[in-house]
């Protein structure tokens, strides 16, 4: 009897007849699986796209929409700002290595301003308004937004520029984003079956994709495509078993994603040999309000500064994770703390208040001289405008100044992460990793060969990222490499 939960390929030869055909077969209906489908569409391909969902979105839908573009666009420019791809590729490059793939970097640097005009074309609207302040979602429609580009140590490497563009919608636009490109996907001409999870691939006897076998409210279906396969199926959060093997750090946290990032795409080509890349990476939201952490101190579990305050907060979210074991606390006085609107505070309040810092340190149970020299010698750098320690910018740099106040990420209320989860404490995360693809989203066996008819884009494939992490580089990456690999399926015959 077989194995329901097996990802292991049909041959071709076994099965006697199709329930559909379509030329091209996308899986997954987030950013991703909706670029692809149009570009298929639009390329002349008959497209057919399943999801395990009722309807499209997944966890774009659920997403602040930011979306990672720059050099030169036309919002860039209407807010006063100059950028170039070289300057973008330079920031990018940095902030998601070790690890990240320069030819795609390179690529999507070069097209990004043509990927703007793209989305916009299909209807994404970003206004010319800048937010100019750390921020993980601004509170309001400004269609501009920094993401550590104006901080140490990136500022110093290029021209910085702010390059997180989101939709005209106040607090979260991933569900404008979706409406927009699965209504774009639609006009194309692709169709839809959804309540329907793929299964397994369907590989030709010389190991050609080409197709899946899918089960829709109990029953099973094949599907065949004559071009391509492409698998848009998300990360592997979901799945406990995947994290334990790959990316144990990412257990027991809360999980960003829409429930059905379960690996399932990436399992399914991994049985055909398919090769992965950086499997062991993830995205960390924490409950750290962005605003509070920039205007006082962020220190481990020895009382000291390990990162500068003002820099993207998913970056101080993977070094208190990876680095810090999550002992992390956001170290601040009253002025820092009414500088922030209520709103923007979500809620989180400091958990230790002390009038000096060694007696705040005897309450988050820290070493108390080492906590109290962090403050004086912060204090002192401060006082000059100047952090020559970690580079924080001299707009944020103000002397801390009694009583004292401290934040555990640990508790608290949860801020709003990329993908909108407000639930738990402690860390939200997402995977990284994913299947190796080409440039136009083929994926690649393990000697780095193209499975024929397979392709791959969105979190199930490994693109830009390497060990780091930007907001808008999930739904930049997305719908950019969507866009290539849809093209490419629809292309083979």
């Amino acid at each position: 009897m077989s194995d329901r939960n097996s990802v292991a390929p049909r041959a071709a030869a076994d099965v006697r007849a199709y329930d559909i055909e379509t030329d091209v077969l996308v899986v997954g209906y987030g950013c991703a699986g909706s670029a692809a489908a149009f570009e298929a569409a639009a390329g002349g391909a008959q497209v057919l796209v399943l999801d395990r969902m009722s309807g499209p979105g997944g966890a774009s839908a659920l997403s602040g929409g930011e979306i990672y573009l720059g050099g030169g666009t036309p919002i860039q420019r209407a807010c006063g700002f100059d950028d170039d791809p070289a300057a973008m590729a330079a920031f990018l490059s940095a902030a998601l290595g070790p690890g990240a793939d320069p030819d795609k970097i390179t690529r999507y640097c070069e097209d990004s301003v043509a990927h703007f005009h793209w989305l916009a074309d299909r209807g994404v609207p970003f206004n010319p308004t800048l937010w100019d302040a750390p921020a993980w979602v601004p509170p309001t429609d400004d269609g501009l937004m920094w993401l550590g580009e104006n901080s140490g140590p990136f500022a110093e490497l290029a021209a910085p520029a702010p390059r997180g563009h989101r939709p005209a919608a106040a607090d979260f636009g991933g569900k404008l984003l979706m409406d927009r490109l699965a209504g774009a996907a639609r006009s194309a001409g692709a169709t839809m079956l959804s309540d329907t999870r793929a299964t397994c691939l369907i590989v030709a006897a010389d190991g050609t994709v080409v197709g899946v076998v899918a089960r829709r409210y109990g029953t099973e279906l094949t599907v065949r495509a004559r071009r391509g396969v492409v698998l848009t199926t998300g990360g592997f959060v979901d799945n406990d078993a995947m994290l334990a093997a790959h990316a144990p750090k990412l257990l027991g946290h809360t999980k960003v994603s829409a429930g059905t990032d379960d690996g399932s795409g990436i399992r399914m080509a991994q049985a055909l040999g398919a090769a992965v890349r950086h499997m062991a990476t993830g995205q960390v939201g924490i409950s750290l309000v962005p605003g509070l952490a920039a205007r006082g101190m962020v220190v481990n579990g020895n009382g000291q500064r390990f990162i500068n305050e003002d820099t993207y907060p998913g970056r101080i979210g993977q070094a208190a994770l990876f680095r810090q074991d999550m002992r992390t606390w956001v170290v601040l006085d009253e002025r820092a703390f009414d500088e922030v609107p209520e709103p923007q505070r979500w809620g989180v309040r400091p958990t230790h208040v002390a009038e000096t810092a060694e007696e705040l340190a005897d309450l988050m149970d820290l070493p108390a001289a080492a906590l109290a020299d962090t403050v004086r010698r912060y204090n002192s750098f401060a006082s000059r405008g100047v952090d020559p320690e970690f580079g924080k910018a001299p707009r944020w740099l103000r002397p801390l100044a009694p009583p004292l106040a401290a934040i555990d990420v640990r508790a608290g209320v949860r801020p709003p992460s990329e993908s909108g989860d407000r639930r738990g404490t402690g860390a939200s995360v997402f995977t990284l990793g994913g299947l190796h693809t080409s440039l136009d989203g083929a994926v690649l066996d393990i000697d780095g060969a193209p499975i024929p008819g397979l392709f791959a884009a969105g979190r199930a494939a490994s693109n830009l990222h390497g060990e780091g992490y930007i907001s808008g580089t999930s739904l930049g990456d997305g719908t950019f490499f969507g866009r290539r690999a849809g093209a490419a399926a629809a292309r083979t015959d």
